[in-house]
Formats: structure tokens, sequence, C-alpha cells
């Protein structure tokens, strides 16, 4: 059989999981996949009692001591169990010769076991077929798969096991790997593809295994996330570099850059919008329906997929949908208060409108739809998300247009990109001067085509557990490479290797444990006990020792203190890893999140005490409204309040690239995004809005301060006043969900910074410094400002108790020399030429 009609099998044998026997259905698969066996000792019944009367009784072991926790394993969930085979070397050796078992890389394994087990809800998460497949490991001396099925969808879950490095009786559960969420009537082709490459045949052409470690060792490979980040990226980046040349943007702001690097900016924006869409349809947010050619071909007039000359798709489907559609609330949520903001196309709007020209929240390009009556309907099950990766960069400076994203009527102020770029087949085409090679051809595709053809998850994984999917941590590396392409000091470089420039997730958490447990030991009593006790929190000990109530609400309270940031925060590995190891201890230290709650309410009466004493007591109401609602568990799971107001008040990245911040910002989204709950009958489908992350990560260069006057204290008393009503201002627009709110509020926020800039020249602050200050505009997209002030932009006087990351090291030679001076007199430089 050829591949392809391998592949052709697997489906079949995929869909016909809808009905029949599970055990028998579940053994064709595995046939279909060449492992072929008569070795079977199915159940005498396929119950969960059987299960354990046969497997976990064990008449050497006192009572309750099997190693198995049924609680952990949810065996009250179990609707059918039974072991589908035994695979030994007997029957791999009638399919290849020289097959032997040895220990190998200190495993020793003879022998698999396959199970299959159908759970009663129709959703389980990453986490708990993890758990079920390392309890039920535990009763095995030799690794067990397991088909689980719920629903409609199948997972394959696949654990690795090593021997005990000291005790070589007992061997060691490693990672759980899952292919999870199998579709049986319609599986994905990406699931398809790593079932194949599963396959028993393509395994051993590949890598040549002859005994069971070194078929085990060729699963872990084959199923290894590094592997499949590579190959996303190789896709990727050929594309990238093809669409720098077809496309074209407006550049209305910036003549330093060349149409080449404003293109390249630009395309990874587009990116970035486009791939947090895509991890969104993962909650069934945005409908498939928009990235389907057939259905597109009846949506759209004129559309020609595979043509260079015409840019349909980008601006009719994509362009509304980033900018109309998740920037404007849901028709179903219109009400006579907010109809103006009900989503329609510009024209349909009274001939007034030119008094609201640069109004990017409306519909455009009606004459590109076949029904345009109809089309809005295509976007109506989409929510409203707000966060500011969706606002259109397009704007009115006096009576200027100054034009970025190009969202427009008007022939000559739109962007083109090809539909060719989005949904071409693959063909060979030259990038040699981009890589630096002679004579090669290289791969390309459309976009939605390599993007459909992986699975993507929005959950990220760990060392414990991992989806074979794309996650937002592998994308923080795809990005990381894009940026250093894009970047002239390290472009070079970039397109020669994958991965050099992202710090290893294994860095990033030892990093973000040592600082975290130095300020927690400093915040709490400085002892060593109270070291070991942390390092056995961080540790995932089992038995864990017990806080005393005060130990826990010192603990907490210190968490809700930290101030942390990262100078150089690139797509946000170092602040992710920080986000991911807090809310893990907050969910050790308060399960209920009723410690974490009252803290963030009591914040919120301190924060807002001067305006609710002066009697506007609104403030006070929406931030404590918001507090209820980040902890309403019938919205969010428990640990959106978590990361909420840890992202709000604690976690802080600046980058020299705008471009970077943005990517930063766009994993936040998406952490937030995954412990939201979705309900159709509900405002928005129950999904709250995401917050405007605007003055948590800023474009800045960390190297440079402001050199304010040393006298403070004696400036006018008007400054601090001033500082004091922005920082009121930028808070507000933290959790403005409205896009006219947001827009009346940065009217303020331009005003109170020409207030301050006039009190600023009073107190005797350097012309330059007083325009540095009060000309940063954190809500502007395109600035990086060159000097960083942790007062200006984020509101500290005394810094911050952990500064982390991994800045890049840069060749003084690549130092502009106007800059040499201060960093001469303000760094200390490395003995070599960095």
């Amino acid at each position: 059989m050829t591949a392809e009609q391998i592949k052709l099998s697997i489906k079949e044998a995929l869909q016909s999981f809808a009905k029949g026997d599970l055990t028998q259905k579940s053994i064709e698969l595995f046939e279909k996949l060449g492992y072929v066996t008569e070795r079977r000792a199915p159940l005498h019944k396929p119950t969960y009692a059987e299960f354990k009367d046969t497997y976990i009784v064990d008449k050497n072991l006192p009572a309750g001591k099997a190693g198995f926790d049924e609680t952990k394993a949810k065996a009250s969930e179990w609707k059918y169990v039974d072991l589908l085979f035994q695979l030994s070397k007997e029957e791999v050796l009638k399919q290849t010769s020289l097959f032997d078992t040895k220990k190998v890389d200190n495993t020793i394994i003879e022998t698999y076991l396959f199970f299959a087990i159908e759970l009663a809800k129709s959703q389980y998460s990453r986490t708990e077929l993890s758990v079920i497949t390392r309890e039920i490991n535990r009763l095995f001396p030799m690794p067990a798969m397991i088909l689980f099925k719920y629903g409609n969808l199948l997972t394959l879950s696949v654990i690795n096991r090593r021997l005990h490095k000291i005790d070589e009786t007992k061997d060691v559960l490693e990672k759980v790997t899952l292919i999870k969420d199998i579709v049986i009537e319609s599986p994905h082709r990406a699931h398809i593809e790593i079932l194949f490459d599963l396959s028993f045949d393509e395994l051993k052409s590949k890598h040549q295994f002859t005994n069971f470690v070194e078929l085990h060792n060729a699963w872990q490979k084959t199923l290894d996330t590094k592997e499949l980040n590579k190959r996303f990226y190789s896709e990727l980046f050929n594309w990238y570099l093809w669409a720098v040349r077809s496309v074209n943007f407006p550049n209305d702001i910036d003549d330093e850059k060349d149409d080449m690097a404003y293109n390249s900016e630009s395309v990874i924006r587009l990116l970035t919008r486009l791939i947090f869409v895509w991890f969104i349809k993962e909650k069934n947010l945005v409908p498939d329906s928009l990235f389907e050619l057939t259905k597109l071909k009846d949506i759209l007039k004129d559309f020609k997929p595979q043509s260079e000359e015409t840019s349909v798709y980008y601006r009719a489907v994509l362009q509304n949908l980033f900018f109309a559609t998740l920037n404007t609330p849901m028709d179903k949520d219109i009400t006579a208060e907010n109809k103006d903001e009900q989503r329609r196309f510009i024209n349909t709007l009274p001939k007034s409108y030119n008094d609201q020209y640069l109004d990017q929240t409306k519909y455009r390009y009606q004459n590109y739809f076949t029904t345009p009556d109809k089309a809005i309907e295509l976007f109506s099950t989409i929510p409203f998300l707000n966060g500011g990766l969706f606002e259109c960069l397009d704007f009115k400076e006096g009576n200027k247009e100054i034009r970025l994203d190009g969202f427009s009527s008007t022939d000559k102020r739109q962007a083109f990109v090809p539909d060719k770029l989005f949904f071409a087949d693959d063909f060979l085409i030259d990038l040699n001067s981009e890589y630096g090679t002679k004579g090669k051809k290289y791969k390309v595709e459309g976009l939605i085509n390599i993007l459909d053809s992986y699975k993507f998850t929005i959950t990220e994984n760990t060392p414990l557990e991992e989806e074979i999917a794309l996650d937002p941590e592998l994308l923080g590396k795809v990005f990381e490479n894009l940026l250093a392409s894009y970047n002239p000091e390290t472009q070079t470089t970039a397109r020669k290797q994958t991965g050099s420039f992202y710090t290893p997730r294994e860095i990033v958490n030892y990093m973000v444990d040592e600082s975290l447990i130095a300020y927690l030991k400093h915040k709490l009593d400085n002892s060593a006990e109270t070291e070991t006790k942390l390092r056995d929190l961080f540790a995932h000990v089992v038995d864990l020792f017990t806080f005393s109530k005060s130990e826990t609400d010192s603990f907490i309270q210190a968490i809700s203190e930290v101030k942390i940031l990262d100078p150089a925060c690139g797509s946000g590995a170092f602040p992710m890893g920080v986000l991911h190891r807090l809310v893990d201890l907050l969910n050790k230290l308060d399960p209920d999140n009723k410690k974490w709650n009252e803290l963030q309410k009591q914040r919120a009466i301190a924060e807002t005490a001067e305006v609710f004493e002066s009697g506007d007591v609104s403030e006070r109401e929406i931030r404590l409204n918001e507090i209820n609602k980040a902890f309403d568990l019938s919205m969010n799971y428990p640990d959106y309040a978590r990361k909420l107001f840890l992202i709000e008040n604690c976690i802080y990245g600046v980058d020299i690239q705008q471009i970077a911040i943005q990517i930063s910002k766009l994993r936040f989204f998406i952490s937030l995004m995954v412990d939201q709950k979705v309900d159709d009958s509900k405002p928005n489908r129950n999904i709250l809005s995401m917050p405007n992350l605007e003055t948590r990560f800023v474009a800045a260069n960390t190297l440079i301060g402001l050199d304010k006057p040393q006298q403070l204290a004696l400036m006018a008393g008007d400054v601090e006043k001033l500082e004091k009503e922005l920082g009121a201002i930028r808070r507000k627009i933290f959790f403005t969900r409205k896009y006219t709110e947001k827009k009346i509020l940065k009217k303020k926020e331009k005003a109170k910074r020409e207030e301050l800039q006039t009190a600023l020249t009073q107190s005797g602050f350097s012309k330059n410094v007083e325009g540095q200050m009060a000309g940063w505009n954190p809500f502007d997209p395109m600035q990086s400002a060159k000097f960083f002030d942790p007062e200006t932009m984020f509101g500290y006087k005394d810094g911050f108790d952990v500064v982390i990351g991994n800045p890049p090291y840069v060749q003084i030679k690549q130092i502009p020399e106007k800059d040499k001076p201060y960093y001469v007199k303000h760094y200390k430089f490395a003995t070599g030429r960095f």
C-alpha cells in the first residue's frame, strides 16, 4: 500500500468508532497501524469492577497498597475498559528479524500493553487523561498505552518510562504524551499524519530499531514536539520570506524603514493576529467556514485563491474579522444604549458618517461578497475580544489620514496581500538570496494550508504532560526566530538556524524558580527551614507539609505584592514562566481562591480611596464588579482570576521591538482564554473580553534611563499629582471593554500628558526629559520609547522585586556611535567584543 492509501485506511478506521464494539474497533485501528498480534486476553466483562479484580488486587501487597488511586484515575467514570492485546518480542519478530530485548539507555522494555477505556463525560482535560494513564501504569512493569474514547472524541495516551537511577527494581513514570481529541466523524489531517508516522513500517524505515527500547524511543522521537516545532517553523519561515516579497502595506509614518523592513513587521503582525484566531478556533469561537476554500468560493465574488493579482480574502474576510468583528459587540447583545456599535457595513450608515470617517469598527468591502446582506452573518457567532491586538492602526492626525493597516474603502489606501499567499498549493521558489545559499529550491504553500495541516492547543505543554499539537510556547519560539530574522543585527544567523534565539523551557523554569524562591524566602522569614519548605513546594513533593494559616496568608500576600520585570522579554518566555509558576503556587496554597479574592478587593478599595472620598464611587464599583466577574465560576475556571490579577499587578515586560510586545501580549491573551467557559446562551457567549495590556508590556530601550533632576522633592507638587491622575486613567483603561469608552479615555490620557508636560517644564526638567516623559504614549502600537523609566511607565519609584530574563548579547561595533558614551558611563562591558 502507498502512504496515501495507508492514511486513508487510518481515517476510515477512526471513523468506524462512531458505532460498534470498542475493543474490536480499537484492534482494527492498531492493525491498520501495523501492530498485529494474537496475544489477547480480554476481560471477562469490560467493566471497571472486572479490571479491578484482575489487575489491582495484589495478593503480595497489604490491603489498599496496590499503588492505584481510584479517585485520581476517575474510576467511577469508566464506562468500558478492556485489555486489547500485549505486543511482545514474538509478534515483532514476524515483522522484523534480528529483534531482541536488551537494556538500552538504562531502560529495559520487553513488551507493551494496549488498553481501551471509554469515559462517561464528553470532554476531558489533558491533565485528567495523563493522571489516569499514570495510575494504570503503576500496576504494570511494562508501558501501558491507553486509547480513550469519550463523546465523539478519541485520545491515544503514551507514557515514557525509564529505570530508577538508584533502584533498578523500580522504574520512573516520566512524561505522558497525548494525541488528543481526535474527532471520530472527521479526523483532523494532522492527527492522521501523526498516527501514520507511528505506524510500524514507517517507524522501522526511519529508525531501524532492533529491540523494544529502540522501538519505544522511536515512538518518543516521533511524538517529540520539538520536531513538530522545527517542521512548522521551517514551513512558516519559507512562507514569511515569500510573503515579505509579495505584500504591500501602506506606510504613512515611518520614512526611515525601507519597504522590505516595513513589510517584514507588517507580515509578522498579520501572523500574530491570524495565529491568535487559530488558537481561539480551538474553543469554537471562530467558525471554520471562514477558512474553508469550498465555502469561501460561495461567499466571495471574483475570488481567485491561486492568484497573485487579487487581495479579496485578506480584505473581505481577515480585515473584517480582525477590526470590525473582534473589536465590536455581538449583534445579539446590542441594546438601545449601544445600537451605534452594531456590526454593519460602512456604506449602510447615514451620510453624516464622514464625521467619524476613521471608525474602524465598521465592515468594509461590501462589493467583494456575493450576498452582501448575509455577509455579516458569517461573523455573527464570533464574540467581542478587545485587548488591543485587533485595533486597526489607521488613524487621523489633524486633517491628515495615517494608514498602516490599510482598512479602507479607498483603493490607493488599502493593503495588498495576494490571495495566493493564503491558499496556494505547494510549489518550489527561489529563496537563495534570503537564505544566503546557491542553486537551491525551497517549497512554499499557502498560509491557511500550513495552519490547517497542524493541530493547535491553547494549553501550554509542561515537562510532565504534552499534547502533540502546537501550543503557545512553541509559537513563542517561532516568533522569536522571525523577530531575529527581521532584526538587522541578527538576521543573517537567524536565517541559517532555528531555535537558537529562544531560551529553552528548562532554563526558563530553573531561573524562574530560583528567583521566586529567593524573593519569597526574603519576604517570609529568610530562614533555612523556610527555604527547605519552599523547595519542596516548588518540587511537586507528594506528601507536602502543611503551612500554618499565618504562613499561608503571608505567602499569598507576598505573591500578591511581588513586582517582576523582564527587561528584554522578546516573545514572553520568562513572563509566561513566572505566570505559570505563580498560578501553580496559588493553586496549592489557596485552592478555593478565597484569600486571593479577598486581597484583590482590598487592593481595589485602597487604590480607589481618594476618588471614593471625593464622592465618585463609580470607579470603585467598576473595579469590584470586574473582580466579581473574574471569580465567577459560572464564567471562568479558578485559574482565570489567578492569572488576570497576576497580570494586572505583578508581571511586566519591556522589549525594544514593538512587534515583540505584540507577541508577548498574544500569549497572555491565549493564557486567559484557556480558562474561560463558553456558553452560547449568555451575552458575548460568556467570554470576558481581554484586558488592555499596553501598560504591562511596553516597547522601550531598557538600557537608557531618564536624566531626572536630583531634587524631585523640591519640584512643583503638580508633577506628582498629575502623574497619579495619569496612572489612574491608565489603570482604568486596563479593564475598559467598549471601543467608544476606550477612545474617550485615550483622549483624556493624552490631555493629561499635555498638562504634565507643562508642569514638568515649570519644575525644572530638561526639554528632552519632559518631552520623553509626557510624550510617551503606551497606546501607540508603532512607537518604541528610546528610554525606560519604571516610574513613568509603571508607576514604581522603588523598582522591582525580581528582574529576570535573558537579554540579547550585542557586539560593541554594532552599537551606534551616538549611544556609546552613554553605555560607557552607565555600564561595565565584557572583556571581549560584546
